[in-house]
């Protein structure tokens, strides 16, 4: 459908095509070299996971595309596509103003009121809206999405793809920075001799550094206690030395017998670059979310604002959560025994998640992540599109809180939550990719436990 009053291809110098054609090629093609490339470092590095997380970042950025291809194929049809003018004064982003029946032709909605800065994109605005809705005007009626909404959406398509990929890579970066701190637990542990007689002493269990500050007691007021300790704790100490050492030693007494000075350090890495490949798709659950927020998101009801508040209510369930798994490991320990010979040790079990499946957690994170990354590319888009002042964008008071949970849940959930979860839920064993690398490293394990590295 051409434009009145704008030039077409026929009619355009064709230096300028052959120049726009040549930037827009050469910037897809610098991309997918990059991502091609960081593919065989990855693959180099024996990053399985990792190079599985940037297969599935393609996939999504494949489909955006092909979002964004259709929405520009069938524009011209879609513009076609009539509604009865009651439909489309409902469930309104923004509020219209009324004005008076000379002036409804120029009436817009809020995804028609870009590129007002000049006179000329105005007035390129207007003949645009009006090609696009000609056709439905002489029938009496609105077009389903006028052209320049398609626009925009366009637009929506390419932040959210853009935001996704940045979120993904803060993700793993912050995940990781917060394993390598770890490191020098585990070159403690490795550089430790084996002492007979360190072994043979007994001690009081409860005097233990990771018993010590779990243990409330038994009954209602403990139980209380230790929910409030793990709240609290997921904030400033998720993951303590002693911590370590313990669920450590508790995963190579179950699984690594034959290797007391196994590289559970490096284990973690690749249980944080697992679990990343898990939680960096989108699901098609995920898209459903995003269908229900846009169509959620009309005037006065601040969809935007609360939205927010999702992710950050389960952020703070699922740190509580994995905290108090630990702290259900040292109550079991510190009720059966009194004194213990050595260092501890706990029996992690996926009896004590949700429905004794870890993957709930995991699941959950999922969705945490991607409402956020969701969230503020929506936020972005609003101000690169409409401006701060946009009456979708809302007030001061609004849009404050939006970005601080934002980037806090961003944060807590990366740096935090996620090697969390990896250390405490190392009981799952999704280390197929890794099974001859684990055996190797674990000489002499138990063959009991062989079965379970096979799961996902």
């Amino acid at each position: 459908m051409a434009v009145a009053g704008e030039t077409t291809l026929e009619y355009t110098p064709t230096w300028v095509v052959a120049a726009v054609c040549t930037v827009i090629v050469g910037i897809s093609l610098g991309v997918e070299r990059i991502l091609h490339y960081t593919g065989k470092y990855l693959k180099k590095k024996d990053q399985k996971p990792l190079y599985e997380a940037l297969l599935k970042i393609k996939e999504e950025l494949m489909l955006l595309g092909f979002i964004s291809l259709l929405l520009t194929v069938f524009q011209d049809r879609i513009a076609t596509i009539c509604i009865p003018k009651r439909y489309s004064d409902d469930w309104l982003p923004c509020k219209k103003k009324k004005e008076d029946s000379s002036s409804s032709e120029e009436s817009t909605s809020h995804f028609q009121t870009f590129y007002h800065f000049t006179s000329g994109g105005a007035r390129r605005l207007l003949a645009g809206h009006s090609a696009s809705t000609s056709y439905c005007e002489k029938r009496g009626k609105d077009p389903l999405l006028s052209t320049t909404a398609l626009h925009h959406l366009h637009i929506f398509i390419f932040v959210l793809a853009v935001v996704h990929v940045i979120f993904c890579v803060l993700t793993i970066l912050f995940g990781g920075a917060k394993i390598r701190q770890w490191k020098h637990w585990e070159d403690a542990i490795s550089k430790k001799e084996y002492d007979p007689e360190e072994v043979l002493k007994f001690t009081n269990v409860r005097e233990h550094a990771f018993i010590k500050d779990r243990y409330r007691g038994v009954g209602k007021i403990g139980t209380l206690m230790g929910w409030v300790r793990s709240f609290f704790k997921q904030f400033y100490a998720s993951v303590t030395r002693s911590d370590y050492v313990t669920m450590r030693l508790g995963f190579i007494m179950t699984h690594c017998r034959g290797n007391p000075k196994f590289n559970f350090h490096k284990y973690m890495i690749r249980a944080l670059e697992a679990d990343f490949k898990r939680v960096v798709g989108i699901s098609w659950y995920l898209w459903i979310f995003v269908v229900v927020f846009l169509l959620l998101n009309v005037n006065g009801w601040h969809a935007y604002f609360w939205i927010a508040f999702i992710p950050f209510f389960l952020l703070l369930l699922v740190g509580t959560k994995l905290e108090h798994v630990t702290t259900q490991l040292a109550h079991e320990v510190a009720e059966k025994h009194i004194a213990i010979e050595g260092d501890l040790v706990v029996q992690p079990s996926d009896k004590l998640f949700w429905f004794h499946r870890p993957q709930i957690v995991l699941f959950l994170i999922q969705i945490i992540l991607f409402q956020n990354s969701f969230e503020l590319a929506f936020f972005f888009w609003i101000w690169l599109q409409y401006g701060f002042d946009s009456c979708i964008m809302g007030q001061l008071g609004f849009i404050i809180p939006r970005i601080v949970i934002g980037v806090f849940v961003q944060f807590l959930c990366s740096y935090s939550t996620l090697p969390l979860y990896a250390i405490v839920a190392q009981v799952r064993w999704f280390l197929c990719p890794y099974f001859t690398w684990f055996l190797t490293s674990c000489e002499g394990s138990h063959s009991e436990t062989l079965p379970f590295l096979l799961l996902e």
